[in-house]
């Protein structure tokens, strides 16, 4: 079991795929730039990072 699977029925619709990748992008710019606090930020900008690499990212073959 993949922590992120892609292949999941879940993520079939490409809304569920876009929004799963910017809203946490966004909130952790909320926690950069509003907040002020860096280390919720950070995570949660590489969580929206790690969503849109295992969503988008290329597919291994095989």
């Amino acid at each position: 079991m993949k922590f992120l699977d892609p292949d999941d029925p879940f993520f079939a619709k490409p809304w569920v795929r876009w929004a799963t990748v910017l809203l946490p992008i966004a909130w952790g710019l909320v926690e950069l730039l509003w907040v002020g606090s860096s280390l919720w930020g950070v995570l949660f900008i590489a969580a929206g990072a790690y969503a849109g690499w295992m969503l988008f990212g290329p597919r291994p073959k095989g």
